[in-house]
């Protein structure tokens, strides 16, 4: 049985892809989501895990082609769109297919069929390698995402069940761990130097005795168990003379 999944703003199109995915044996839907965002944290959470996720290109809030970036490597993507001048930018995505709307039953059936021919287990990318340089968090409004940019970043800090990450210009709270944090930022800029905190290593300004001063002023305690990692990418950074005294 292969699992399905719909996710397009537009409900008549929602509905035509439901139907002929829930009249062909072999296959299962497994949801049909209007809301990008609200397909992303699905997939990312774990919630829903999908075989093939039937995406459309042109959606408000979040575009399909961001975000197959950041499921492709959980779930084969199918595009769909109205639009053909989008075809380049879903096969850079790694999509499987490329449906024209309105899609015919034929046409599906030849989409899921590629997939079939081109299903093979899924080496699973780092998540932090396939996130483009930024990834979602819930809020603690209700139906609210924030996007925060990497580069933005400045430092994370754990608080109990939940992280505070600091950017240049505010605070975000979010129910993660901060395990779940760190697997989503890139090891040679990210760097966990307490069991409370990880910093930008490009916003580190000093680093004296156990105490990490950052270039917002911020300063951010060291651990001993955590020194040796932060000191080994400083140390790959650090300027050295070649002259013999």
């Amino acid at each position: 049985m292969i699992t399905c999944y719909v996710v397009d703003d537009e409900r008549h199109a929602l509905e035509v892809l439901s139907r002929y995915i829930q009249n062909t044996p072999g296959l299962q839907l497994l949801g049909a989501e209007e809301n990008p965002l609200l397909a992303l944290d699905a997939i990312i959470s774990g919630q829903l895990t999908a075989d093939i996720t039937f995406l459309d290109v042109d959606m408000p809030q979040l575009s399909g082609v961001d975000l197959a970036g950041l499921i492709n490597s959980r779930t084969t993507v199918v595009f769909t769109t109205a639009y053909p001048d989008y075809a380049y930018q879903a096969f850079e995505k790694n999509a499987v297919d490329f449906l024209l709307k309105p899609i015919s039953y034929e046409r599906f059936l030849k989409a899921v069929s590629k997939v079939k021919e081109n299903q093979q287990p899924k080496q699973a990318i780092p998540a932090a390698e396939q996130s483009n340089g930024y990834f979602f968090i819930k809020t603690d409004v209700k139906g609210k995402f924030v996007r925060v940019n990497f580069e933005e970043i400045s430092y994370v800090e754990a608080m109990q069940n939940y992280v505070r990450i600091q950017t240049a210009t505010e605070k975000l709270t979010t129910y993660l761990s901060m395990k779940e944090v760190e697997e989503h930022l890139p090891a040679t800029d990210f760097v966990r130097v307490h069991k409370s905190f990880i910093v930008h290593l490009p916003k580190v300004k000093t680093v004296e005795g156990n105490q990490i001063m950052l270039s917002n002023g911020c300063v951010v305690p060291m651990g001993s168990s955590y020194r040796a990692t932060l000191m080994d990418l400083i140390n790959a950074r650090l300027l050295k003379s070649k002259r013999v005294n």
